[in-house]
């Protein structure tokens, strides 16, 4: 039963969402992005970011190069960039290109666009090969554009950036020397409205203040430094923790600093916002208060040392007063930076009843303490719920959420639109506006996979459908780094306006990411479009092979088909294209890179198929038969390794040197690098003889990794196995399990210091494993 304050409150809030439905849908978008440029830093502010951006890509033609911002009415009221010949006369490396933009994202886009399709450049993460200009002419040779110039229109408005989660699976290490870089590339790729979730800890740290929560209170409520996403959701808390006073002054200055370069560049920031994640001591401070206990959410055995957060009830009126506090807080700290806020409330947690009602009534008191907080305030949700919870969320349910605020005032990230697409089921989210995004990669993994014919059609087919309210293209993978012809593409859908043929721009993309044409690798690229870019399977997590998410079960029983032998086949072929490129690309850095990644699959899979002949011995009884296999296969780990350590970019090393570079002290370092290890191995608990539920989700093909981790962890399993031949005894699981998981306890608070520089000639070492498992 709803007490009497509750049903006023709730009756208050419907009221006044209907209300406020006065703008048609035109309208609201217009007024809201109207508002939103009234934001923006000057002209002059803007045009010297976007000139820094080319001083930090392409310093010697810094002066090649004019820049300037103008106004949407230059581009038909639309966002857009413009290039053009600059003709002024002058001596020497003067100015020889002019791009103008309706802002800093604008102008960097456009430079982005004249260094791929005019001078053959690419610009990639560091990490996934870094930056190609070889190919782009010395100062005073720039290749001219076509007499009329070209003119790009961001056929939506938003290009929206990344996931809730990435900021602890990616960034969670960076110092801002990254995050300076990692900014430079979301204005190349024309992002505007980027996800700013750094440093929010320290907010509530002042926020739960004020309602008498301490400090004490708190080290049980936020999560460690690399699971802190999941605390901010209210799936955990503690975990990894507690978290140092350090870290919350360190991130808070951090975030100043990447939101002043988005505001410089012309982004529109996403804050986060309040999801009535509550610590559990606010229940005892206002006992008659509407908080409930979550129920658990992937621990072992129910563990409320780290499940079972609290959730404060949105129809209780202290749920809007500590919405508006957090709200205000950050635009005290921040100042009036953004109108747009994220919040997802229901993300892995099912309302208590599946009442429109009541459902509508939640939904209209997070928009109001947003609103109490902004006046002008936006709800940016995730619909991944409407995904991974579609039993819940029937029309009936999603109606009533997302009707409960004004039109205009609530965007819906579809999230998973690549694969899931929620937009067409759902009569465009119910007229809601939203966000056509790709997801992609689960935990960070590294592996080679994606879709891209849908990419390419995908968001044309949602802006152009009948009653369209698609509002922006995005991109939210949960980790990055990794498969970059995949996001350069889907970057470039936000200035697309219709399909492009992707085997045509493939072709250039691979002239663009090597610098020049080469038979092979056009060949190479051609099956891996047809396959692996082109993955229809309706899997979600592809990286699930062996090596980095070994098995956990009885080996006696049946697992699925096995297709192993045609696939290492077709492996085989494209790796032995790509090889023969070699002598021609040998010192691109991208190629190289691209080698390392495609050898490390190749050899991954055929690990797959050898793991699944050592099963077949096992059943069969055949102990040397799985002997063999399982050499094979703990030799193939070893080869892996080795290849990895020849490329920086696949370096356990850099992964825990960032985490404990970021440490104040000694104790503080020795948490961070537990962090980092246990997040990419068994993620969460675990008890004696139960792994984590999560184990591997966060996997990674990373040197180290492999040789101290996924090795003895294999040759543990089968020396298991063969113990179980031997003694001809069932195979004992538990046992095995015990075993394991001291180990990885082990490993996890290990201190041992890994390489940050690559060793080896990473072609001679791809050559002599095809020799060694193909030739």
């Amino acid at each position: 039963m709803y007490t009497l304050r509750t049903l006023i409150f709730i009756t208050t809030l419907l009221i006044l969402t209907q209300s406020s439905v006065a703008l048609s849908r035109p309208e609201a978008i217009e007024s809201l992005l109207k508002r939103l440029d009234s934001k923006r830093a000057s002209s002059s502010v803007q045009e010297s970011a976007a000139i820094a951006v080319l001083k930090r890509l392409l310093p010697s033609h810094i002066h090649s190069f004019v820049f300037e911002i103008v106004s949407k009415d230059v581009c038909r009221g639309h966002s857009c960039f413009l290039i053009n010949n600059y003709y002024k006369k002058s001596s020497g490396n003067g100015p020889e290109i002019s791009i103008k933009g309706t802002t800093a994202v604008e102008i960097a886009s456009g430079l982005h666009w004249y260094l791929k399709y005019q001078c053959g450049a690419h610009v990639s993460w560091d990490k996934t090969g870094g930056v190609q200009i070889a190919s782009i002419p010395r100062p005073g040779s720039l290749p001219l554009v076509k007499d009329k110039g070209v003119m790009i229109q961001r056929p939506v408005p938003w290009n929206y950036y990344q996931n809730v989660v990435t900021s602890s699976y990616s960034y969670v290490w960076w110092n801002w020397e990254r995050w300076e870089k990692e900014l430079d590339w979301m204005a190349l790729q024309g992002i505007n409205l980027p996800l700013a979730f750094t440093g929010q800890e320290a907010i509530w740290h002042k926020v739960f203040m004020n309602f008498n929560i301490t400090t004490e209170d708190l080290n049980d409520f936020f999560g460690g430094p690399a699971f802190l996403a999941w605390a901010r959701m209210g799936n955990l808390h503690s975990w990894g923790g507690p978290l140092p006073h350090n870290w919350l002054d360190q991130q808070l200055c951090l975030q100043k600093q990447i939101l002043s370069r988005m505001l410089e560049l012309g982004m529109t920031p996403v804050l986060p916002s309040f999801s009535g994640n509550v610590p559990a001591a606010l229940k005892k401070i206002f006992p008659s208060a509407n908080i409930t206990r979550l129920g658990d959410w992937n621990t072992v055995d129910k563990n409320p040392r780290w499940c079972c957060t609290y959730l404060l009830n949105p129809s209780d009126p202290l749920f809007v007063e500590i919405g508006e506090a957090f709200i205000r807080q950050q635009v005290k700290e921040y100042g009036d930076v953004t109108d747009i806020y994220n919040c997802d409330t229901f993300n892995e947690n099912s309302p208590p009843t599946s009442d429109p009602a009541y459902i509508s009534s939640l939904g209209a008191a997070v928009y109001k303490a947003m609103s109490r907080g902004d006046k002008d305030a936006v709800w940016l949700m995730q619909g991944w719920l409407f995904y991974s919870d579609s039993a819940f969320w029937k029309p009936p349910q999603m109606q009533a959420l997302l009707h409960s605020v004004p039109f205009g005032k609530m965007i819906v990230l579809d999230l998973f639109a690549e694969a899931k697409p929620i937009w067409k089921n759902s009569s465009q989210f119910y007229g809601t506006p939203y966000v056509w995004c790709l997801l992609h990669n689960f935990g960070g993994n590294i592996e080679m996979y994606g879709i891209l014919d849908a990419i390419s059609s995908g968001p044309v087919d949602a802006r152009t459908s009948d009653n369209s309210t698609m509002v922006g293209v995005g991109m939210c993978m949960e980790g990055i780094e990794q498969n970059p012809v995949v996001y350069e593409l889907m970057s470039e859908m936000a200035f697309r306006s219709g399909k492009p043929q992707v085997l045509e721009w493939l072709k250039t993309y691979s002239h663009r990411r090597y610098g020049k044409a080469v038979r092979q690798v056009v060949a190479a690229w051609d099956i891996l479009y047809h396959t692996v870019y082109n993955c229809t399977d309706g899997i979600a997590d592809h990286n699930t092979d062996f090596i980095v998410k070994f098995p956990d079960w009885d080996p006696s029983l049946n697992f699925g088909s096995d297709k192993s032998q045609q696939d290492n086949m077709r492996w085989s072929g494209l790796y032995g294209y790509f090889l023969d490129a070699g002598n021609d690309l040998r010192g691109s850095l991208t190629y190289r890179y691209d080698l390392v990644d495609l050898t490390r699959q190749v050899l991954s899979k055929l690990a797959n198929q050898v793991y699944r002949d050592a099963m077949i011995a096992f059943r069969r009884k055949d102990a040397r038969a799985l002997n063999l296999h399982g050499q094979k296969f703990l030799q193939i780990i070893k080869d892996i390794d080795v290849l990895l350590a020849s490329d920086d970019n696949f370096l356990l090393g850099t992964w825990l040197e960032s985490a404990k570079k970021l440490a104040a002290d000694p104790s503080d370092m020795k948490l961070y690098e537990w962090n980092a290890r246990t997040q990419v191995t068994m993620w969460y608990d675990t008890t004696t003889t139960n792994q984590s539920q999560l184990h591997d989700y966060a996997n990674k093909f990373w040197s180290g990794l492999l040789e101290d981790y996924y090795l003895p962890r294999a040759s543990t399993y089968f020396g298991h196995l063969t113990k179980s031949l031997e003694e001809n005894k069932n195979f004992k699981l538990t046992e095995w399990r015990k075993e394991w998981i001291a180990f990885s306890n082990k490993w996890q608070a290990d201190t041992k210091i890994y390489p940050v520089k690559a060793k080896g000639d990473a072609l001679a070492i791809a050559k002599a494993l095809y020799k060694k498992y193909f030739g």
